[in-house]
């Protein structure tokens, strides 16, 4: 263990001098706070709101924690805790019950109401949305609201709730929004800084967890890069590719009824002419586009056509294509 020099020490006396309750908090939790958790923290003990942008896993829970911490040691200030689901309220819901007693934690839902007058309250984010334009007294004495998943502000149907909850909240309430994948953390804390005032804007760029991702080829899990070496791992796994370009099939192998038999030509089918002219490995197409064409079927004619060895006029039931192309199989 390292010994701190006299001015670190100063310094750290300072800091806990500055904000005494991050000081009670982190002396209850079982582990010490990264960096990234004590900016927000001391942000938010300081008066302002924050963007907390984090990796899965991170994390950022922590600072809603905290926001959780400071309403309770006030006497009377509130804390709200919106999720975009309801299953999330529930588990938030039972996870603070456990912490703090369910006599001080409520729940509300589309269908659930217990405890609604608590001072801490997990809520689905419609819900507050729908108490802000009826003037809810449940508002009153609201110091902090907590906005999981808030990047949910992006989504074409219902990111207008996130939208209009950030812009008609009190002023003196203070927004905690935590998100793993907003990707324009700055210009959105701009717009924040603009509507809300004071934001910090808290990014970290530190995964615990790592993420890998994987297709599902037939019953084989492959994974999606080559984690062969450090140089090639941003590169599709070849064999992955391959296997793209032959329409999802090990080389050498033959699945169905013969092509010529049952299928026209073009027509889809393992062998048609419009698999055979497929991207492959050697024609510049990325391989993102060899895999869409093997998961969803796409020809190298731009069309969506299930692969089928029945020869009925009923195409085939198949995923949702992710191309622009429509199913035009007849």
């Amino acid at each position: 263990m390292s010994t701190l020099s006299p001015a670190e020490r100063y310094a750290a006396a300072r800091a806990r001098r500055a904000a005494p309750e991050l000081q009670l908090f982190r002396e209850r939790q079982d582990f010490d706070l990264d960096p990234f958790q004590l900016e927000a923290c001391r942000a938010l003990e300081a008066g302002r709101g924050v963007l907390v942008a984090a990796p899965t896993g991170a994390g950022k829970t922590i600072v809603a924690e905290f926001a959780v911490h400071l309403a309770l040691a006030d006497p009377r200030a509130k804390v709200f805790y919106t999720t975009p689901i309801k299953a999330l309220s529930n588990q938030k819901y039972s996870e603070l019950a456990a912490e703090h007693g369910a006599e001080r934690i409520g729940l509300l839902t589309g269908d659930t109401n217990v405890n609604s007058s608590a001072r801490v309250v997990v809520m689905t984010t419609e819900v507050l949305r729908n108490m802000l334009y009826a003037d809810s007294p449940l508002l009153k004495d609201l110091a902090y609201v907590v906005m999981d998943e808030v990047h949910y502000l992006a989504d074409r149907f219902r990111g207008a709730v996130w939208e209009e909850v950030i812009i008609h909240l009190p002023r003196e309430v203070r927004l905690v929004s935590l998100s793993a994948t907003v990707s324009n953390a700055e210009e959105f804390g701009d717009w924040l800084q603009a509507v809300r005032g004071d934001t910090d804007v808290v990014v970290s760029e530190d995964r615990p967890v790592p993420l890998e991702q994987h297709v599902l080829v037939r019953s084989k899990l492959m994974d999606l890069f080559d984690d062969s070496g450090a140089i090639a791992a941003n590169r599709v796994n070849p064999e992955l590719a391959r296997l793209a370009s032959a329409g999802g099939r090990p080389a050498g192998t033959y699945r169905g009824q013969h092509p010529g038999r049952h299928h026209r030509k073009g027509q889809g089918g393992l062998g048609s002419e419009g698999q055979r002219q497929g991207a492959s490995a050697g024609d510049g197409t990325p391989a993102t586009a060899w895999i869409a064409r093997m998961w969803c079927g796409c020809s190298s004619r731009g069309t969506c056509c299930p692969r089928s060895s029945s020869s009925s006029a009923e195409p085939a039931a198949t995923p949702p294509c992710s191309r622009s192309c429509a199913p035009t199989c007849g």
